[in-house]
């Protein structure tokens, strides 16, 4: 019996040992696969940007697309409760957002979306930003229009044949 006993505590510890460390490849791997779409969702939205300054509607309802179905994966963590809701509206707001710009050709309504497409990406854009990158809100003064950039140097999306260095740069997240 005493044999029995000793046996059984030592399977459970191996399978303990083997669970944790199963556990802790998983987490490596979901936190890798995490930052991949982070770096999806922040490049798919730079790119809308960089379309709307070439004016390529073709373009920025690609990777209106593109943003909206990696930020439909993400999955937010280490928030309270009432930051989850928050957090969860807004990427609900964005995609929503995303699919409006996706849905037209006009350039001109597409950078009426994007403008509010930037304020709600702004407003989780720590929680979404990737590793590999700084984001830069800018703000045109004369129309108090903002944007997010990858890039301290000013490149207005909204007015890039009358106004392209139009604005200054309104915060940093590093």
């Amino acid at each position: 019996m005493k044999n029995l006993l000793i046996a059984l505590a030592l399977g459970i510890c191996s399978y303990s040992q083997a669970q944790l460390s199963s556990s802790q490849e998983v987490s490596k791997d979901l936190v890798e696969k995490r930052e991949v779409l982070k770096r999806e969702i922040t490049d798919n939205y730079l790119k809308i940007k960089e379309d709307l300054l070439q004016s390529d509607s073709k373009g920025a309802i690609s990777h209106a697309i593109e943003f909206k179905n990696s930020i439909d994966l993400f999955k937010f963590k280490k928030l309270t409760l009432d930051q989850m809701s928050t957090a969860t509206k807004t990427r609900t707001e964005l995609i929503e957002l995303a699919s409006q710009l996706a849905e037209t050709t006009n350039i001109n309504d597409q950078r009426i979306f994007f403008e509010s497409l930037s304020v709600k990406f702004w407003e989780i854009a720590e929680k979404l930003k990737a590793d590999h990158v700084a984001l830069h809100q800018q703000i045109c003064p004369m129309t108090g229009v903002t944007w997010v950039s990858d890039s301290k140097e000013i490149k207005n999306p909204y007015y890039p044949k009358n106004m392209l260095t139009c604005g200054k740069v309104k915060a940093t997240i590093q």
